[in-house]
């Protein structure tokens, strides 16, 4: 019921009266309801914060973020005779705009009132306080969180915290970051949690910054300096933050599952001895990783490392010992050893190679993405080809190089070469301190004691079933593991590649993943094709699959998109209708213009859409403004690297929307160099961008925003990223410029752009009308924006 009621409410983009009004009131309404039959046990306390501020963060790309008179809603559950100490639970209620937002992160709301409620009726006293943030502007770049970290009274109790998101819809909740450097705060998801899903993995892929999205994680992390776990569902990405993110999506089964573990969690740290002193237990990184979601394994990094040593040491000591047995032949050894070990990387090189040239070659064309609704077909395509190249390098050394020598002795020595990569590679990844290191550790000690157990069997005639089956038997707990952890990162990094931008090809990534999966996965079975006698079959059947695949690829067959209304995967477009104003020196507009500037949001760009809609092709892709930050154009946030970008020169907007700002200027002498002030203040709409560029000779030494010291985005220009509740006074700023005492032709260029994401103004008759024409299969995010920029 809470889930239905929050996302009935529509869109609840920041700023907004649903987001402001209705959804707060709602959320009022509930916790007061839940208050009322609390039992004695417990006290709770409900205040709405609504704070301004700004900070810098160094994400897509760094940029500077500043809002004012945002929403939160916190609620604290605590002992009847209060508490010193807390655990916060936080989600978020606002959305993106133009989707109802249910996965990301209304559910996680409505489970957190439901802890409420069961927390709040229970006779049980708790030992610490809950705080239960229910925070209203996520979307905006993580604004509410700081707002509450750094200002709120209570924020000052906190010891750990429990961060509820989505990267998509339903399905298991995984935990993918936690600390930093608490163990005993895993421990207590590892005892507590009733249906366990994590993995260190995971949070060194996010944390590595491959894929584009941040949480509130990062804020009470860096802000906040406290520890946390960090939650997201990760099912079905391709309808994340689209329309089609809607309530009835969400089984009762994945709602249920969260429920059962943040609770148990929530539970166990409010009752927790250890929580009261959190920041004595930080002892280090923890290794984590769930076994099929049965249960977690975890333990401190600093044990990983000295078990990780361990193995790589008697691994080493293993294959030195075949080396130098016998002894008149170790050199002998050595070089057969050496030389499988090179022609393994040879065969990965190659086919790493050969398989990102076939996924350049569909990106070319102009079919990439073909797999995006049916993933077996990157099976089919990248799979089969990686699989097919690994198999025809070593037939062909098998058959040329290695022509008349032993097949047992073959084989055994490149189940050698494989041990001896896999120990590198775990030596390596433990010196650079990766707790992922623990897979290598899988992959050499399981192999290893397999190893031992058959070795008798390499002696006799042939690959004999007996020694089949043993060597399955021995390599199935890291094939299941591998394929399991396989399963997770698809899952995730799939529907990724609908939304990351029209400059990184997806094919390429896909099949670089692909690739690196079946190095890892045949690394133990290379020796295979030694021992047996013919792998023809096996290459003819691999390839032939290939090449069909390639051909219905190239023919068109495979449509990236669909519309499927059980299943949608829909192709991600934003459209603002923009009107620009360029201002000389003396404020002169020098230059206007109006159109819809279009952004697919994949590498496919608008090629599918454009047979719908004919007179985009007629559009003019426009040029760079070469002296104006961001290239003139409305960004509404620094993501300029990862777009290809068009303006459709379309009518004007329906009427002009006022100037964002209005500006004085004055200059003073400092320390004998040329000091620039300038002061602005700008009217109050909802979300502006604000970019600022110093001219040639300039430099922005400070300004009013963050913590004063300006962060500059990539490129070298400036971003500013402004966003407000329903009230707020003008933004008033300055920036400090140090200046050439000659500057005729100024010393700074600052454009402004407001973004109407609702209301009567979001969408102008023009937009409405091109929106309509878009087919089923695409998700179009549009909004109208104005765009001024002026030199002084």
């Amino acid at each position: 019921g809470y889930l239905d009621n929050i996302t009935a409410i529509g869109p609840r983009t920041v700023g907004s009266p649903e987001n402001e009004v209705l959804a707060v009131n709602y959320l009022l309404e509930q916790i007061r309801g839940i208050e009322r039959e609390s039992t004695d046990a417990h006290k709770i306390s409900v205040d709405i914060q609504r704070p301004t501020g700004s900070f810098s963060i160094d994400f897509l790309g760094g940029f500077t973020s500043y809002y004012a008179n945002i929403t939160n809603v916190v609620v604290k559950l605590e002992p009847r005779n209060g508490a010193e100490h807390a655990v916060l639970s936080n989600c978020h209620f606002d959305s993106v705009p133009n989707t109802p937002g249910a996965s990301d992160d209304a559910v996680s709301c409505a489970v957190m009132l439901e802890i409420l409620n069961t927390l709040s009726k229970s006779s049980e006293s708790l030992q610490h306080a809950v705080i239960f943030l229910f925070n209203g502007a996520e979307e905006n770049i993580l604004q509410a969180s700081h707002g509450f970290i750094t200002q709120h009274e209570w924020a000052k109790s906190i010891r750990a915290f429990i961060n509820l998101e989505a990267a998509g819809v339903g399905g298991k909740e995984l935990v993918f970051q936690t600390g930093p450097e608490n163990p005993w705060l895993v421990q207590a998801y590892v005892v507590a949690a009733k249906h366990p899903f994590a993995s260190v993995v995971a949070q060194e892929i996010f944390q590595s910054g491959i894929i584009p999205a941040d949480t509130d994680f990062r804020i009470y992390r860096d802000f906040g300096n406290v520890p946390g776990i960090d939650l997201a569902f990760i099912e079905n990405g391709y309808i994340y933050h689209t329309e089609y993110d809607t309530s009835d999506r969400i089984l009762t089964d994945s709602i249920q599952r969260a429920g059962d573990n943040i609770l148990a969690v929530l539970k166990y740290l409010a009752t927790s001895e250890k929580l009261a002193k959190s920041f004595e237990y930080r002892h280090g990184n923890v290794v984590f990783f769930d076994i099929l979601g049965l249960f977690v394994l975890a333990y401190p990094a600093r044990v990983g490392t000295i078990m990780n040593y361990i193995t790589a040491a008697i691994a080493f000591f293993y294959l030195s010992k075949k080396v130098l047995h016998p002894k008149p032949r170790a050199v002998h050894n050595l070089k057969k050893l050496l030389t499988a070990f090179s022609l393994i990387l040879a065969s990965w090189v190659c086919t790493l190679v050969a398989v990102l040239m076939v996924a350049m070659f569909v990106s070319i064309i102009g079919r990439a993405l073909s797999w995006y609704t049916h993933f077996y077909v990157s099976v089919s395509l990248y799979g089969t080809a990686a699989a097919a190249q690994l198999i025809l390098v070593h037939m062909l050394a098998k058959k040329f190089f290695y022509k008349n020598v032993n097949e047992q002795y073959l084989g055994d020595v490149f189940l050698d070469a494989s041990l001896m990569i896999w120990s590198i590679a775990l030596a390596v990844m433990t010196q650079m301190g990766l707790c992922s290191a623990f897979i290598c550790t899988l992959w050499v000690a399981f192999p290893l004691l397999t190893k031992l157990m058959i070795h008798k069997e390499f002696s006799q005639k042939g690959a004999t079933i007996k020694f089949i089956v043993m060597y399955m038997l021995g390599m199935f707990v890291p094939y299941l593991y591998m394929l399991y952890l396989s399963w997770t990162v698809f899952e995730m990094f799939t529907p990724v590649m609908g939304r990351s931008g029209s400059e990184i090809p997806p094919d390429m990534v896909l099949a670089g993943f692909i690739v690196i999966f079946t190095m890892i996965l045949s690394s133990y079975f290379i020796n295979f094709i030694y021992l047996v006698k013919s792998t023809k079959t096996t290459l003819i059947t691999l390839t032939t699959v290939f090449v069909v695949t390639l051909i219905l690829v190239c023919s068109g067959i495979f449509f990236p998109y669909s519309s499927d209304a059980a299943n949608p995967k829909p192709k991600r477009v934003f459209l603002q209708h923009t009107s620009r104003r360029f201002h000389d020196l003396d404020g002169n507009v020098v230059k206007s213009d109006s159109g819809i500037w279009i952004n697919g949001f994949d590498y496919n760009g608008i090629s599918h859409i454009t047979p719908h809609v004919p007179e985009i092709n007629d559009t003019i892709r426009t040029p760079c403004e070469e002296q104006a930050p961001f290239c003139g154009l409305p960004w509404i946030l620094p993501v300029h690297f990862m777009f290809r970008f068009r303006l459709s020169r379309v009518a004007g907007l329906h009427r002009r929307k006022p100037a964002a700002v209005a500006i004085s200027h004055t200059s003073r002498m400092l320390r004998a160099k040329f000091h620039s002030t300038l002061e602005a203040v700008s009217r109050v709409f909802h979300h502006m961008s604000l970019y600022v560029r110093p001219r040639v000779g300039s430099a922005l030494s400070r300004w009013s925003l963050g913590d004063g010291i300006p962060v500059a985005s990539l490129g070298g220009d400036y971003f500013v990223f402004y966003s407000r509740g329903l009230h707020a006074a003008p933004w008033h700023f300055w920036v400090e410029l140090t200046a050439p005492e000659k500057h005729s032709d100024g010393i700074v260029s600052l454009a402004i752009a407001a973004h109407y994401f609702f209301g009567e103004d979001q969408k102008s008759p023009q937009l409405y009308a091109l929106l309509e024409r878009f087919p089923k299969w695409t998700f179009s995010s549009g909004w109208s924006c104005t765009y001024d920029l002026f030199v002084f």
